[in-house]
């Protein structure tokens, strides 16, 4: 098939990219020359694995091409993806002026009947409201669908490939045959394509992100439960997890859920619940609770050097709001560096691939560190806020060397409690008993 995406961010390249990999004939637009300059030229804008691979091999073999001319880069698509961003707006909903704005273009230029299809994600009522608009625009036939994501950053690629399922918001049947027909090969081991109206397609999409960020900030809540009481929270995950009605996925604790999807869904649900009158208690608890365990990391940092942590050193592992990805917004580490830098701390950090990003907010108030040895040099304490699989086996003799004080505050569990306190380290994990080293676990 001949596609269109517009929007060429997490969702609209990996969208484009991936559909062209498997045989389409995709041209990914965005108004933002310089980012298809870079791209036409193999620059990719953002991180993911095995995505610039993949660019560039669909470039070389003609299925994938970039523009800003939104007339000709839709003219002969049969289906134009709108993957434009909804980031959140000062009312604590989702800002839709991209949606509406590339609507707007899109009548104005639509010159043959064409498949619309809303992969942003977006508030429910959006499907209808946009193609009234549109109506209001053309006289062209034109359907609107959605299609919403359900991409991990880090892992875009694999769960586009091989989805847990596809959804379809269709108002006619012939639409979502298209639909099935386009997302046919990636369907193979009998993955479900799921047909319903937009509007509980919208819906699907922040039910599935605030569950998830639900899980992650009851665990978190749990944990800092069992931290006062000398219980182990990876004992009781263990414990929960192998109930079947409860599994252990997205059950580890740590500083908290970042990016740009659940913080910004949760939200948006909670303005859409108040903007009908109904109460969001358990959204607005979940959304307080991720806030408040940004603070743990430093308030454990502070405690363990006595309120003062001015001209300390503090090294800092991991700044992307999780691994595999630069995406530092809404990250926990972002929030640590504020309050350390607020207490007069001097920071060195290190992270894979998030350096320029923080660099870019930061300057030259951070010294940032290519190797995460390198950030241990003279630091008073290690704090990991990411739990990259480089860190979790490194060479602790080394680490003692460097380390002004073998202090490691954890927060993502990623060592062993035992082997940490063996080896000599002042060990403070998330939802565990502190470990001074040399001694036994005790109740902080």
């Amino acid at each position: 098939m001949k596609i269109a995406v517009i929007g060429t961010g997490y969702v609209g390249l990996v969208q484009g990219t991936c559909l062209a990999e498997s045989g389409n004939d995709v041209v990914c637009i965005d108004k933002v020359a310089a980012k298809i300059e870079g791209l036409k030229h193999g620059k990719i804008p953002i991180y993911e694995p095995g995505l610039s691979e993949l660019v560039h091999r669909n470039q070389r073999d003609g299925r994938l091409a970039f523009t800003t001319d939104l007339a000709r880069g839709m003219e002969e698509a049969e289906i134009v993806f709108i993957a434009v961003g909804t980031p959140q707006g000062d009312d604590g909903g989702a800002d839709l002026s991209g949606i509406w704005a590339v609507g707007r273009q899109v009548a104005e230029v639509l010159r043959s009947p064409k498949i619309i299809v809303i992969k942003s994600t977006v508030p429910v009522g959006t499907n209808a409201e946009l193609a009234r608009g549109m109506a209001d625009a053309t006289k062209v036939a034109f359907d609107v669908a959605s299609n919403p994501e359900f991409l991990k950053e880090g892992a875009a690629i694999e769960d586009f490939n091989k989805p847990d399922r596809i959804v379809v918001g269709a108002r006619k049947p012939a639409v979502a045959e298209r639909l099935h027909a386009l997302y046919a090969p990636f369907l193979r081991t009998d993955r479900p394509f799921l047909v319903m109206s937009p509007e509980s397609a919208e819906m699907t999409k922040y039910v599935a992100n605030c569950l998830l960020a639900t899980k992650i900030s009851f665990i978190n809540e749990m944990a800092n439960l069992c931290e006062v009481y000398g219980a182990d929270i990876n004992d009781v995950r263990r414990g929960i997890g192998h109930d079947q009605r409860i599994g252990f996925h997205f059950l580890h604790p740590g500083v908290g859920y970042g990016g740009s999807c659940f913080p910004k869904d949760v939200r948006a649900v909670i303005h859409m619940a108040q903007s009908r009158g109904l109460p969001a208690r358990m959204m607005a608890a979940v959304d307080e609770v991720n806030e408040a365990q940004k603070n743990v990391l430093f308030q454990k940092i502070e405690t363990h050097f006595s309120g003062s942590l001015r001209d300390r050193t503090i090294a800092i592992w991991g700044l992307a709001f999780k691994p595999r990805t630069d995406d530092i917004r809404e990250a926990p580490a972002m929030v640590l560096i504020n309050s350390l830098l607020e207490a007069g701390a001097d920071l060195r950090v290190h992270d894979p691939e998030a350096l320029a990003n923080v660099r870019a907010i930061y300057g030259e108030r951070l010294t940032y560190c290519d190797r995460p040895y390198g950030a241990l040099e003279q630091a008073d304490a290690l704090v990991i806020a990411t739990e990259w699989n480089e860190f979790r086996n490194p060479d602790f003799e080394i680490m003692i060397r460097l380390l002004r004080q073998p202090v490691i505050f954890d927060g993502r569990n990623v060592f062993d409690l035992a082997r940490m306190t063996a080896l000599g380290f002042t060990y403070h994990g998330m939802g565990r008993a502190a470990v001074d080293s040399g001694s036994a676990p005790k109740r902080q």
